[in-house]
């Protein structure tokens, strides 16, 4: 079945950053078979766009999704980790609560125009069902740690679980298995070397793993190492291509040039550090040293939302600040690192990230409604400052189309935030019990 959308303006974000004004794109199955400007060409259907901004579904390179279930939770509460955060874990992470997560992220995920997330968590075969139903494209990253896991009680029963996940993904045509450390500090050199082994053994997977993050995780590879943690990750082997390492905050010129020499990729979570007061990373010097990076959300826990569009800002603004400048990472820049250098970061640039011949049919429909949206200027201008999620009208991922007119076709709404809410409740009584006992 062929489909070709018509009366669009199609920003391609291809290396040429072409763009068609009053554009058109044909798609064949799950593939983009020719697109341009002027007389369309005939297919089965033609969908008329009315005019609006047709591009590629946008990729977020780091997120924990079932953690949209802790968003705004204890969010003014200093020690929240330790009181909230970790006993809620404990107690209630488990399949069924993962689903539940899982389900209302990738509800949001799709209703903000994100095509491909990557994401590390527990149970992640369960994460890999709801992905699958959603039609989402992904990478999906077993996290191995050595704090109380709630699937893993010690690092070979972690590793079984990613050779679970490896066996249970073969084959599929969006998803992807990836070993994810959770980090050099709660993980040891010995397990990051045998991640590095692990990715080796078995092809086409990716890595993921927080890295540079805090001061205290700095300060211990300095204490038991006499390195940074950078230098670290590069020493254990598991820095590489087809390795994204989240934030990335604290690096000198030694530990960019790190990255360029290996060739592993960053996900920048500019809101989600910022929240935490955890600094701006050095985005313009990596990408200035070949550094593929892409922008992520991080975990709705830290970050709050799963919303691409909410992070443009931040990503853009720090970059200014640290330049003292408006010049560094101009817009067109910013809507680069979430499309076609986003998918880069998770080596899915030869099939996601632009509109090009030969691509998966990975794109996404943006209303061009509402009054602040224009005048446009300068479409990528208009995407990174004005632009927000409820602009997305349709979303369609390997030709098949996940969302029209707002509606989503492949989750069941109301179910999902029955359920989230359900599980919500479980958590506002533990909390209640905590705050109880340590009155």
């Amino acid at each position: 079945m062929s489909l070709v959308l018509t009366n669009a303006w199609v920003v391609t974000m291809d290396p040429a950053l072409t763009e068609y004004r009053k554009g058109w794109v044909k798609i064949e199955g799950d593939r983009i078979v020719a697109l341009g400007e002027g007389p369309a060409p005939e297919a089965d259907q033609t969908l008329d766009m009315g005019g609006d901004v047709v591009m590629p579904g946008m990729v977020n390179p780091h997120c924990h999704l079932p953690m949209s279930l802790f968003r705004g939770l204890g969010e003014d509460v200093d020690d929240r980790l330790f009181r909230y955060i970790l006993p809620l874990e404990r107690k209630f992470v488990a399949p069924e609560m993962v689903r539940a997560g899982t389900a209302l992220s990738a509800l949001e995920t799709i209703m903000g125009g994100v095509t491909t997330i990557a994401d590390m968590y527990y149970y992640e075969t369960v994460i890999a069902e709801v992905m699958d139903q959603a039609g989402l494209r992904g990478v999906l990253g077993q996290t191995l740690a050595d704090f109380a896991a709630p699937d893993h009680a010690n690092f070979d029963e972690a590793f079984a679980l990613c050779d679970q996940l490896a066996d249970h993904l073969a084959g599929h045509p969006r998803l992807l298995a990836s070993v994810a450390p959770h980090a050099p500090y709660s993980t040891g050199l010995s397990v990051l070397e045998r991640a590095a082994r692990w990715h080796d053994d078995h092809p086409g997977s990716r890595v993921q793993i927080h890295l540079a993050e805090t001061v205290p995780e700095s300060e211990w590879a300095a204490r038991d190492y006499g390195m940074t943690t950078t230098a670290l990750a590069a020493k254990s082997g598991i820095l590489r291509p087809g390795t994204v390492a989240a934030h990335c905050l604290l690096m000198n010129d030694a530990d960019i040039e790190i990255f360029a020499a290996t060739g592993a990729s960053v996900a920048h979570n500019a809101r989600s550090n910022g929240k935490g007061g955890r600094g701006m990373a050095r985005i313009e010097d990596l990408r200035r040293a070949g550094v593929a990076v892409g922008i992520a959300t991080d975990g709705p826990m830290s970050g709050n939302t799963l919303d691409l569009f909410a992070q443009f800002g931040p990503v853009s603004i720090f970059a200014k600040i640290l330049g003292n400048s408006r010049k560094p990472l101009p817009a067109v820049e910013v809507i680069r690192m979430a499309t076609l250098e986003g998918a880069k970061t998770l080596g899915l640039d030869d099939r996601t990230g632009s509109l090009e011949v030969g691509k998966q049919a990975d794109l996404i429909r943006i209303s061009l409604d509402a009054p602040r949206l224009h005048p446009i200027y300068d479409v990528y201008s208009m995407l990174v400052f004005a632009a927000m999620p409820d602009d997305v009208q349709d979303t369609m991922v390997a030709g098949e189309w996940l969302m029209r007119d707002r509606q989503v076709l492949t989750l069941e709404r109301a179910k999902v935030m029955a359920d989230a809410l359900q599980v919500a409740g479980q958590f506002k009584a533990e909390m209640a019990a905590i705050d109880g006992a340590k009155a």
